[in-house]
Order: C-alpha cells, then structure tokens, then sequence
C-alpha cells in the first residue's frame, strides 16, 4: 500500500525500518468447544476436532493474554483467527484478558506456573509486562506479541510480533484527511497510556498539526458519548472527529447527531456496523490492521518454532495492517466482517 502525502522525512524514516509482510494460509473454520467467563477475565479452550486437516505434530498448549475490555467485539476477530490456528496446529488454545496492565502480567504468570508451551500477549503497557516477560524467557517459555508493541517486541523478549504499524497507521489516515481538505481533526483515545492509541494520533498530528487529542472513558460509551457532544459544541474549528475503534467511532455518530454538528467522520478498526456506516458514507474510511491474522499468525509461528525451531519474520514486525477500507472496497468487507472475520 501507498501512504500518498507523506513528507522526505516520512519516507527516508520508514525506509530506515525494515517490515516483514506474510499471508497465511486459511484453512476452512472449525467449530471449537470449551467457554468460561469470569469477571473481567476470559478463558476459552479449544482442540483439533472438526472437518479439517489436523497437523500431526505433539500437542502443545498455547496461552493468549490480552488487554481486552469486555464487550469489545473487536477482540472476537482475534480470538477466532487464534482459534481456527489452534485447530489446524492441534494446539490447546487458553485465552484471558484484562485491561489493567499489572492485571494482564498477573495472568501471564499464571499461564507460567502452568507450564504452557508458548504465550502469545499484546504490549499496549510494555513497562507493566517486562518482568513476568522476563520470567517466561527464564523459565524456557518462547513468547509472540501482538496487536500493540511493535516498538518494544524484542525488549521485552518476544521473538516476532504481529500487527499494524500504528504510526505509519495514524499517517495513513492523516494523509486521506488532508486530502479531503480536514485541517482541524479531533482524534478521541479512548485509553490513556495505550502506546498503539497515542501512536495513531502522533501520526494523524504528523500530516495535520492542528490536530487535537480528545481522551475519552471507552469502558463507558455514556461517557464517550457526553464528552465527545460537549468537545463538537464547543470547538467551532473542527472539521473532522476520528475514533480508534468501531465501537468508539459509532458512538462518535451519535455525538455528532447530538452536538447538530456537520464535522466528517473516520475510524480505525472494523465491526460489521462499522463497515455497514461505510458502505452508507457516514463514515469516510476506517484503517483497518486485520485483527484475524493477528491471532492466527500468533498461534501459528508458536507451532512452528515448536516443531522447527522457525522464527516468522526474522526478528522484524510482520504487518497486518494498515488497509484502508473506503467507499471503493467497503461493500467487500462488509461481506467478511458479518461472517466475524475483518
């Protein structure tokens, strides 16, 4: 993908980072079984039954420890790619989440003491995760990261990660809204301290300086919804307001509907509503980064350094995103993204 806009600057720093782009090999859905909830905790366990090729290969057990906030769908994509890799892999999938970063390290030692065979995790607080990331590197446990991190991956001990560059991510959008002629963007993070979030506004700000940063509560869309009304009617420059998640970006509809405004709208990630708002040119475009190949590649490259000692991407992030979903593919999508995929 071409980002147009950008600067010499942009260009000879990004030439300075090399990127590993990789494409699975999707194998067809297979049904998993095994769902527990607690709290503001999940598990989930899935095994190799089903109508497809299952690998040979010594089962081993696979830990996922996100920094989820419940409810949020975006999570199911990356939970079913993870989901469908622990099946073609025969892998014994453990899935927990929490938003709090000293929580999400107190279950990744958890999945320590139990031994697993691989932790895959998402960075969003690298700092929290650096000491029980040192303890699986002590205790022989190979780790991936995901989704957030992509900065500090081999820090914190992890041999490959999986996601979007976030900052060439927010430079992307920065770059199509300055071709609509926005100058004065509001970009809403709805988590404070999420290194990913702050990246993609950094790189909103990059192309468009003017632009303002708007934090939100987005475990209380009543919140979002209240702040984001006062912020439009209130800010009389404001051409455009930009969501970093679906759900956060259809309640940003609403605010918008609520505070009489007429500022454009545009998002980053994908729901199948979203993708629907799209398609009906309520919102301009979203920056999608494939969530579903982040948990499938993420349980895939554990299997394959387990049974080959193979480090997908050499070192480097392998991206999955950014893809720009626009009025031009936006019909296509939807397609996927109401089958749980994109």
């Amino acid at each position: 993908m071409t980002t147009r806009g950008t600067s010499p600057k942009d260009t000879g720093r990004r030439a300075s980072r090399r990127y590993v782009a990789t494409a699975a090999l999707l194998l067809p859905a297979i049904t998993l079984a095994g769902c527990s909830s607690t709290g503001g905790r999940t598990e989930a366990q899935g095994g190799g039954d089903g109508g497809g090729q299952v690998a040979q290969t010594e089962s081993m057990k696979v830990a996922m420890i996100t920094h989820a906030v419940p409810g949020d769908t975006f999570w199911d994509r990356i939970r079913a790619g993870a989901e469908e890799a622990s099946a073609k892999d025969n892998v014994e999938f453990l899935y927990a989440s929490d938003p709090e970063g000293g929580r999400q390290a107190q279950l990744v030692q958890q999945y320590i003491d139990q031994g697993v065979d691989g932790i895959a995790v998402t960075l969003a607080k690298p700092d929290a995760l650096r000491d029980v990331l040192q303890n699986a590197e002590e205790a022989g446990i190979p780790v991936v990261s995901f989704n957030a991190g992509e900065q500090k991956f081999e820090e914190l001990g992890a041999f490959a990660h999986f996601g979007s560059d976030e900052q060439l991510a927010g430079e992307t959008a920065g770059a199509r809204l300055k071709e609509e002629g926005i100058e004065h963007p509001i970009c809403v993070i709805q988590e404070q301290g999420h290194v990913g979030l702050e990246a993609r506004c950094a790189g909103v700000k990059e192309a468009l300086p003017q632009t303002e940063i708007l934090y939100v509560q987005g475990t209380d869309m009543t919140q979002v919804a209240s702040t984001a009304t006062a912020k439009l009617q209130s800010s009389a420059e404001a051409d455009a307001i930009v969501g970093l998640a679906a759900p956060t970006t259809m309640t940003l509809l609403g605010a918008k509907a609520d505070a009489g405004s007429d500022v454009a709208v545009a998002s980053f990630d994908m729901n199948g509503d979203l993708a629907q708002a799209v398609v009906d040119g309520d919102v301009m475009f979203t920056i999608d980064q494939q969530p579903w190949l982040q948990g499938y590649l993420s349980v895939d490259s554990l299997w394959q350094n387990q049974r080959g000692a193979f480090k997908i991407g050499g070192g480097q992030p392998v991206l999955t995103g950014p893809a720009v979903v626009d009025s031009s593919n936006a019909e296509e999508v939807l397609q996927y993204a109401n089958e749980g995929i994109r």
